[in-house]
């Protein structure tokens, strides 16, 4: 009895986590440039004083889902959208160095260059900086040029370079703010072989039919576990029962 209740808690533990990472992935969606996290159920012996056999049951995350998704163009001049392998460099909050696929970009107070999520953009030689300007241009290999006020379109100069990155995806992990880092403060130099298109935005990669189906399965399992606490209390009263009438 002991055992069958503590399975069943465990489990169900389990699965409201499970759940909170399935619905993170649902609620982001429309969310540009995010990349699915990815998890799944194991079990783990329990050792030291007790019955031998109890086994917690575990949500692991395995990492997220760097698979590429759709682009749809927008024609914004400051939409950009990496084409295959690669990342923007971003300040994150706390002055770090972070990355990210999202490449919906505004120009702030004092001209700097951030993302859509208030991320300051990262150029050659720290945060991008794009002075007051008639037009911009994004090229493919991420160099910002601008057509200064009051000149024309044979004056276009470059200003900086966006600094794009191709680390090992395997050594990236994903943070609370939804940005990408390397482990022990590591950062990524610049790779010349990152392309971006400008106009466009890539979507997010969250499969949503298979977003839907896990988020079912999920409270289906769930609902099953409490049904197992409950049927398991049953048989407790039942039992206590017989021995009162014994």
């Amino acid at each position: 009895m002991d055992e069958m209740i503590y399975l069943a808690m465990t489990g169900a533990k389990q699965t409201e986590y499970a759940q909170a990472i399935n619905s993170n992935n649902l609620a982001n969606i429309s969310t540009t440039g995010f990349r699915a996290d990815l998890h799944a159920f194991s079990s783990l012996p329990i050792e030291g004083p007790g019955v031998d056999s109890r086994v917690n049951a575990i949500v692991e995350s395995y990492g997220t889902d760097f698979s590429q998704a759709a682009v749809a163009n927008t024609g914004r001049d400051l939409d950009i959208a990496i084409q295959g392998r690669g990342f923007i460099a971003v300040q994150a909050p706390d002055g770090s160095e972070a990355y990210t696929r999202a490449g919906d970009l505004r120009i702030g107070s004092g001209g700097l260059l951030s993302t859509g999520a208030g991320h300051l953009v990262m150029g050659e030689g720290g945060p991008l900086a794009v002075p007051p300007h008639s037009s911009l241009l994004v090229g493919a290999d991420g160099t910002v040029s601008i057509q200064a006020l009051g000149q024309g379109p044979e004056t276009l100069s470059i200003v900086d370079r966006i600094k794009l990155v191709d680390p090992d995806t395997s050594q990236l992990s994903k943070g609370r703010d939804g940005l990408l880092r390397l482990p022990e403060g590591e950062t990524a130099g610049p790779s010349a072989n990152v392309r971006v298109t400008a106009g466009s935005l890539e979507q997010s990669n969250v499969n949503i039919a298979r977003t839907l189906v896990n988020m079912i399965e999920l409270s289906r399992q769930y609902e099953m576990q409490i049904n197992v606490i409950k049927t398991s209390k049953e048989d407790a009263d039942a039992a206590a029962q017989m021995m009162r009438v014994g």
